[in-house]
C-alpha cells in the first residue's frame, strides 16, 4: 500500500467516532520525502475547524522555536505532521481531552513505516513521548525533556507549546537556553 493510500483510508478513520464530540476529521500531513516529523497530541478545536494541523497559538510558538517559516512548516515534502490522535477529542476540566487510544496503535507504525527519509522526531508534549518513549520516558515531561540528549538522533522529546504552559517555561530557563539552540541546529541540518 502506498502512502497515498494510508493517508486517505486515515482521513476515512471512523473507529472512534462515536467518542468525538464534533465527529472524525482526522488532521494530519505527510509525503514520503518528509525528513522532520513532528507528533503532537490531538487537534485543538481550532484545528479542527480548520483542518490545518498547528493553526493556532502553540503553532505559532512551534514555529518560533524551529525557527521556521509557516509556508517551510507547512511543506509536507518536508514535514510530517502526525499526532497521537488525529481527531479533536473534546474539552475537559482542565483544557482539551487526551488523545483517543486507539489512534496512535493502529496507524503510526504504518505511517512510519511508508516515511523512509525521516531523520529526526519532534515529540511533542508528553502523549507523544509516553506513546514513542514508552518505559524510556522519565518519572516527568520535564526530566524527559532535560534528557533530550538520550534520545538523539531518532526523537527530540519537547514540552508542549501551549499558551497554558508559561509557568512550566518560567520554571524551566534551561529549555529555552540549552534545548532550542540545539533543536534549531538539527532541524536546520535536515535540509
Amino acid at each position: 500500500m502506498t502512502l497515498e493510500v494510508l493517508l486517505q483510508q486515515i482521513r476515512a478513520c471512523r473507529v472512534c467516532e462515536a467518542y468525538l464530540p464534533l465527529g472524525p476529521k482526522p488532521v494530519l500531513r505527510a509525503a514520503a520525502s518528509a525528513r522532520l516529523m513532528i507528533v503532537g497530541q490531538a487537534p485543538g478545536r481550532r484545528v479542527h475547524e480548520t483542518g490545518i494541523p498547528w493553526n493556532d497559538p502553540s503553532g505559532d510558538r512551534l514555529r518560533l522555536w524551529l525557527n521556521m517559516p509557516r509556508e517551510a512548516f507547512y511543506d509536507e515534502q518536508r514535514v510530517a505532521i502526525i499526532p497521537a490522535g488525529f481527531c479533536y477529542p473534546g474539552t475537559g476540566a482542565s483544557g482539551d481531552l487526551p488523545p483517543r487510544p486507539e489512534c496512535a496503535p493502529l496507524w503510526h507504525p504504518q505511517l512510519r513505516a511508508r516515511l523512509p527519509q525521516v531523520r529526526l522526531t519532534l515529540l511533542v508534549g508528553s502523549y507523544a513521548q509516553a506513546y514513542y518513549l514508552g518505559k524510556r520516558a522519565k518519572k516527568t515531561l520535564g526530566a524527559t525533556v532535560q534528557s533530550w540528549q538520550e534520545y538523539l538522533p531518532e526523537f527530540l522529546p519537547l514540552p508542549h507549546p501551549s499558551p497554558r504552559n508559561q509557568r512550566w517555561f518560567a520554571l524551566n530557563p534551561w529549555f529555552e537556553q540549552d534545548v532550542l539552540p540545539a533543536l534549531r541546529q538539527r532541524v536546520d541540518a535536515l535540509w
